[in-house]
């Protein structure tokens, strides 16, 4: 039988003579006297192996990869074609040396050399005789080492104990071949020709289901007898686990007996149920059928329902279709088709609800009292699609309780923050496992309303345009009133009417809502509150709730007014009221532990306990800028949380007239205060400046809070005023603060975020403001309690600027400038 084995990686006795039966090389007994009369070189070529061990007589075929070894087998199968082959310790280095290489291996002859199609090199080997390395005489090109014979001891051959050791051997190789169904018969009668009972150990060895250590440990057994003893063990133990591995087959074909088995069972059971009248599946679709005729659908949704109800009627329950046709059916029925809340049209009460849960906001209570007087004179109209936009903390995300009981309609919520998949709006398709509605019709299923309030939370905090969709562009449909009466969700594929659905979205900011998005909305200012409104807040929300929240009443705490402003002012610094609600609790908490322990307190927190309680002021806002001090200008500044007032620094030092610009400034604002320095040497003569001046002066721009990222072009107008100050040395116009953008031709142009800058200016104490001529528009739309008390400026040049804020006099103790 000739032929060679071939296999993969640490291959199972059993899985080889599974695979390649018949390329299995028989060696007689004369073979292997034969080859083991025969002497080997003192000097060989070495070949290190990976992951395989040769044995005398066994015909391997690997794959050469390393370069050194390719040059090996290729110059030895040129000559005498014989080499040593050894295996190497750790399989994973590439490039071993000679410590990494176990010292006994097998002496090769190279029977063929063939390139296979994928560029790689294989060679046949089969191996003569082991030997051991005594000396490595060279590492490049490749190894070449001396060696000696690996010498066996007497082998007893004629041994009754030995002949009855390979007997066995023989006897379980062939036990594995007849109990793996999938080898052919022709392996048996292989392994019962081989006469050689070396032949026969080394091949079983070869092929056993163990480590490369073990094999290793198996080569290098000097005693025959010990090595089959050896080899007997490990087969024994590869036979254990083909059977057991048998009687897990069995046990596997036994369960799948009993599943035909319990199958036929249920389908009995059903036909008795059915005759009984009790069948569950009957049951099920009886109750859809029931619940289906007290809808309020159209033609068309029954047409659906009835369809997919057949559908139903002709599946097995045990099948998986079945409770995904379940799921959708269920979730048809469960939502509110045609189903109406009365809208309550009594405008006094409403206007009075929306009082009651909130202080301000008028623009928005306005507007849903506007939509209450209309839909009461017309009967029926589109809701309309608000988004309130402010900072937060302002109560937006509240409001909508609040306008759904003066409406009398229902409530529902949902976060858009973070949502990315455009299926959370649309829905799964039902033919996905674990399919469901988008959140749009899952919140109407919800509500068993079709007109809730609906608030959209955090609608600028969608993010799309990635693999999964984006969900901004599946909104366009859910808040355009010309489309919303027919949105299609993927999972329903219906369309579903959502005209009257008040839809009410809340922003930080628009800048991160898709333009089409924002143009479908009627966008509502709610900008931060001042003093007042807060102390207000504080008084008819804030405080009453906190002490029912704590278990107190409002005999058991006093906060004055005077303490509470004190808390605004030096406590917290923002457009709303979360802070001063969370810093409201830690005072009513300190009561209430006094209370708790039954001591002995002072109701009204002092001026002197507020700061025990809430530690130092947190800020000190710097409410006016010593005039004293030329080049520092008050700007005002727009940020998600509100508006802010920042201040801008110039400083000068005699130098070689270097810009240099701190601050954590962005990009714009590097650029603004360029565009304002140049602006300012250009016109040194209207300012009574020598131009040599710039060229002595170094100038240093700093604006204050450097952790704090600032960009924009809105600082303009300030980086202008604080530069001219600095090199003229002329005071500012105190309790003064400025915002606008600037160009070279020595223009104002408008900025946005006003309400918020003014805002910001009045809370700081500011008594003038200087504005672009265009933003005059935005000053007018100001509630006019908001600007009590304020000055404004409006100016259309940047020489404007400066008859405003700059004043004749020059500082104490000026810089000497050449003028």
């Amino acid at each position: 039988m000739s032929g060679y084995l071939e296999f993969d990686n640490k291959p199972s006795f059993s899985d080889v003579m599974e695979n390649e039966t018949e390329f299995i090389p028989l060696m007689s007994a004369e073979d292997m006297e034969t080859m083991n009369a025969e002497t080997i070189p003192e000097l060989l070529s070495i070949l290190p192996l990976r992951n395989t061990v040769l044995f005398p007589g066994v015909v391997i075929p690997i794959t050469i990869g390393r370069d050194k070894s390719i040059r090996l087998i290729k110059e030895q199968f040129k000559t005498d074609r014989t080499i040593g082959v050894v295996a190497q310790m750790h399989s994973e280095i590439e490039d071993p040396t000679p410590g990494d290489l176990f010292t006994v291996g097998t002496v090769a002859h190279i029977i063929k050399l063939f390139q296979m199609p994928d560029g790689n090199t294989t060679a046949i080997l089969q191996g003569k005789k082991r030997f051991k390395i005594t000396e490595i005489v060279q590492n490049d090109p490749y190894f070449k080492a001396k060696v000696v014979q690996y010498q066996d001891k007497k082998i007893p051959l004629k041994d009754k104990k030995f002949k009855a050791m390979i007997a066995t051997l023989k006897e379980m190789a062939v036990q594995i071949t007849t109990q793996s169904p999938s080898i052919p018969s022709e392996a048996s009668f292989a392994i019962n020709n081989i006469d050689s009972p070396i032949f026969l150990i080394n091949f079983i060895a070869s092929n056993l289901n163990i480590n490369l250590e073990e094999k290793q440990q198996l080569l290098e057994i000097v005693d025959l007898e010990e090595r089959a003893n050896k080899v007997l063990i490990y087969l024994t133990r590869e036979l254990q686990i083909i059977e057991l591995r048998n009687q897990i087959q069995t046990k596997v074909k036994t369960d799948i007996d009993k599943q035909q088995r319990d199958y036929f069972l249920n389908q009995q059971l059903k036909t008795i149920q059915e005759e009984l009248g009790a069948s569950p599946h009957e049951q099920e679709i009886k109750e859809l059928q029931d619940k289906a005729a007290e809808k309020k659908w159209t033609a068309e949704v029954s047409e659906v329902f009835n369809k997919e109800l057949t559908k139903l009627q002709r599946m097995n329950p045990a099948a998986m279709e079945y409770s995904m046709q379940l799921n959708y059916l269920e979730v048809l029925i469960d939502l509110p088709w045609g189903e109406y809340t009365a809208d309550h049209f009594d405008l006094k009460n409403a206007q009075k609800i929306l009082d009651r849960d909130h202080y301000g906001l008028e623009k928005v209570k306005e507007r849903i009292i506007e939509y209450l007087a209309v839909l009461k004179l017309k009967g029926d109209m589109k809701s309309p699609i608000l988004c309130l936009l402010g900072p937060p903390g302002v109560g937006k995300t509240s409001l909508g309780k609040s306008v759904a009981e003066a409406l009398g309609r229902k409530y529902v919520r949902v976060s858009l923050g973070g949502l990315r998949d455009e299926a959370e709006i649309r829905g799964h398709r039902k033919t996905y496992i674990g399919a469901m509605p988008g959140r749009i019709i899952q919140s109407l299923r919800k509500a068993g309303s079709s007109n809730p309030v609906f608030v959209l939370d955090e609608i600028d905090k969608v993010t799309g345009g990635n693999i999964q969709g984006d969900p901004s562009a599946a909104l366009l449909e859910v808040l355009d009133p010309a489309q919303n009466n027919a949105f299609y969700d993927n999972f329903l594929e219906i369309e579903y009417d959502l005209s009257r659905v008040m839809f009410i979205a809340t922003a930080n900011t628009l800048n991160t809502v898709h333009p089409a998005l924002r143009d479908r909305m009627e966008v509502i200012d709610i900008s931060g509150y001042l003093l007042e409104e807060k102390l207000e807040i504080a008084k008819r929300h804030l405080v009453p709730k906190l002490l029912r929240d704590h278990g107190m009443n409002s005999k058991q705490i006093v906060i004055g007014k005077p303490i509470m402003e004190t808390v605004i002012e030096e406590y917290t610094r923002e457009s709303g009221v979360r802070a001063l609600e969370r810093l409201i609790a830690k005072l009513i908490r300190n009561r209430a532990r006094y209370i708790a322990e039954s001591e002995v307190y002072d109701k009204r927190i002092s001026k002197e306990e507020l700061a025990r309680i809430l530690g130092p002021s947190h800020f000190q806002p710097e409410r006016s800028i010593n005039p004293d001090v030329p080049g520092v200008v008050t700007g005002l500044a727009w940020t998600q949380a509100g508006g802010e007032i920042l201040f801008v620094e110039v400083s000068l030092s005699k130098g070689k007239g270097n810009l240099t610009l701190t601050g954590n400034l962005g990009d714009v604002m590097k650029e603004s205060a360029v565009i304002a320095f140049e602006y300012l040497k250009a016109h040194a003569g209207e300012l009574n400046l020598n131009s040599d001046v710039f060229e002595k002066w170094n100038v240093h721009v700093h604006v204050p809070e450097g952790a704090t990222p600032k960009d924009g072009p809105s600082a303009g107008v300030t980086l202008f005023t604080a530069l001219t100050s600095a090199f003229t040395q002329r005071k500012v116009k105190p309790l003064l603060a400025m915002t606008g953008e600037i160009t070279l031709r020595g223009k104002v142009l408008p900025v946005g975020g006003v309400k918020e800058k003014i805002l910001a200016a009045k809370r700081s104490k500011i008594k003038d403001i200087v504005l672009s001529k265009e933003n005059k528009g935005d000053i007018l739309d100001i509630k006019p309690d908001y600007i009590e008390g304020l000055t404004f400026h409006y100016v259309d040049e940047m020489s404007d600027v400066l008859k405003v804020a700059l004043l004749e006099e020059k500082v104490k103790n000026p810089i000497e400038i050449a003028y």
